[in-house]
Parts: C-alpha cells; structure tokens; sequence
C-alpha cells in the first residue's frame, strides 16, 4: 500500500472534510491504517509536507532562478546569507563554477524589488558573479516522483488554468491557512476552519475557487526525493535556437522524469536558455535519460548540473511579515 499511498498523496489530497477516510477508499483500506502509514511516513521523513502549492505570480510576487559563483572556502557562510531571506525556498550546491542556485521570490510590496534584493545577497556573499534567470516560459512544474513503477516514460501536459480572479481577504486568509502542513488526524482542516470561524462548505468553496483559477496550482503531497529513493536529480540545462525553444520545450515536458521545465534568457556567460530538472533513482539512470532527451530534440549543447548539497527546501510562506522584517533589517 505505501508505495501506492505516495502516488496518490503526490497528485492530489483531497480537499474534503475527512480526506484519509476517502484516499482509504481508494486503496481498499481503512482511514485508521492510512493514518498510521502517513504518520510513519512523516516520521521516516519520507514525506516532507502537505499543503496548497500555489503560483507565486499569481499572488503578485515577482520570483527567479539565481545562480552564484562563490569561493570555495565561502560557500557555508554564502548559503546561510542566503537561506536567511524569506523568499528562497530551495537552495543547492551544484557541480559548476556558478555554484549556488537558488530560487528568489520578493513580495508585491517590496520596497528593493528582485534585482535589487539579489544585488544585496550578492554584496552580502561576496559572490565573484551571479545570473537572473527569470521564467520566460513555462511548459511543466509537476513534481511528482513515480513510487509504483507503474508510471509511463512519457505522459501529456496539461496547460495550466488562468482565470481571472481579484483576491480579497477573505481569499487571503484562506491561502495563508492552505500553506500549512496538515495534521495528521482524522479532519486535518479543523484547526484552520476553527482559526478562520468559518464552516467546512465556506472554506472549501474558496479553495476550490483558488484551485479552478490556477491560483493553486494543486494541493498535494511533496516528499523528501532522497529518501522516497529517488537520489539522483539533475538541472539539465540547454542551448536551443529562439526558434525551436517552445517546441522542444514542450517535448521535453512530456517526460515523466521531468518535473520543471523552462525557458529562460540566455547571457554572454551562460549559453543555456532551456531548463529541464530531472529526477531519477541513480545518477546512471538519470544520465540516461538526459542523453535520450538529447537524442529526440537534436541538440548538442547542453550540461548536467547535480545538486551535492542541499542547503534549503520549503514552501514560500505567502503574505508573511517575515519579507518586510528581513528588508527592514538591511542598512544600506
């Protein structure tokens, strides 16, 4: 059941009153056994959290990649700098010169703005360079790690719903409670319900309205990749003519393996402009992959970037004061 359990948690928990009663259902089992595999699950940190992962765009921040070039005898001091910015939510060493990637977002009342807050961290590491690579395009950003073995090599991309929707707080209030990891108990949205004095019919109503806009892009299960066994992940980035970059784009979103992919500007100090992040159980399998996705698309440039340490991984905490208490703590 457990390897089944993952699958299922990846791809969607259900927004529902008692929702491991139903995914219970599903599996033939009962909701006290789903329970207890869940919390063992969370206790083998195998599961990392469960909650709404929403589009950050959406909610008016402005977001990047970002890669350093940091000194080798710099790179501790340079990650905590770094980590210490509420608007990174995942942060690797990686194996090349620019060795520090990590994701940026700033919120829509931020008084530097993205470039300038990366120009801070920049100064504050005293990082030799660094590269902005903004999101041009957007093919895939499905992470979900295949646990059953059952999953096809290739799979269709569905395009991501934008609807037009004006946030008010109520709808506020109700993303900063789906951003919380759930309690593993028998109605795991009580506590919000309770906190936000609303009714089960309300607050799901507004969830489900986030979630048909695209504001929410899923509301699911991540999980630790190492250790659900997956130990290998790669950013496999690309060199593709302006030309083919949307069609090769979406040809390499198909694969299963896939989770992120991207178009992104390229510069005169980085030539790849397609980024691709692949996950596997071995880096033999993971190599594999990448070289078959060269062979489809033709194209001879490219580079593998693994991750060797991974200095941050967590969910964005929207509409948090922590972004104006961390810009308010910088004398400039």
């Amino acid at each position: 059941m457990k390897n089944e359990l993952l699958y299922q948690l990846q791809h969607a928990f259900p927004m529902t009153q008692k929702p491991f009663a139903l995914i219970a259902q599903t599996l033939d089992s009962t909701e006290e056994e789903v329970l207890a595999a869940v919390a063992q699950l969370k206790e083998e940190g195998i599961i990392r959290q469960t909650s709404a992962i929403f589009d950050t765009k959406r909610l008016g921040y402005k977001s990047s990649l970002v890669a350093f070039k940091v000194a080798e005898d710099q790179i501790e001091q340079a990650a905590e700098i770094i980590n210490a910015h509420p608007g990174v939510s995942h942060n690797y060493l990686r194996n090349h010169a620019y060795n520090i990637w990590f994701t940026m977002a700033v919120a829509p009342d931020s008084k530097f703005g993205l470039e300038k807050t990366i120009e801070i961290l920049k100064a504050r590491t005293g990082a030799e360079d660094a590269i902005i690579l903004p999101t041009l395009k957007m093919f895939k950003i499905k992470v979900q790690m295949d646990t059953t073995g059952k999953r096809a090599k290739k799979e269709k991309v569905k395009k991501a719903i934008h609807k037009e929707i004006t946030l008010t707080t109520q709808h506020i209030a109700v993303i900063k409670e789906l951003q919380k990891d759930i309690a593993v108990t028998s109605e795991p949205y009580a506590e919000a319900i309770s906190r936000l004095g609303m009714d089960y019919e309300t607050f799901f109503a507004i969830a489900h309205e986030l979630k048909d806009t695209g504001v929410m892009r899923r509301f699911a299960t991540i999980l630790n990749h190492r250790k659900a066994g997956f130990s290998a992940n790669a950013m496999s980035v690309w060199s593709v003519p302006e030309e083919d970059g949307e069609r090769i784009g979406q040809e390499m979103a198909e694969f299963s393996a896939v989770s992120h992919c991207y178009l992104r500007p390229k510069y005169p100090n980085w030539p790849y402009n397609l980024f691709a992040m692949v996950h596997a159980k071995t880096q033999e399998e993971c190599d594999a992959l990448i070289d078959e996705m060269a062979k489809e698309s033709g194209l001879t440039e490219y580079g593998k970037l693994y991750s060797s340490v991974e200095f941050k991984k967590q969910r964005l905490v929207y509409f948090d004061e922590a972004f104006k208490v961390w810009e308010n703590t910088q004398n400039l």
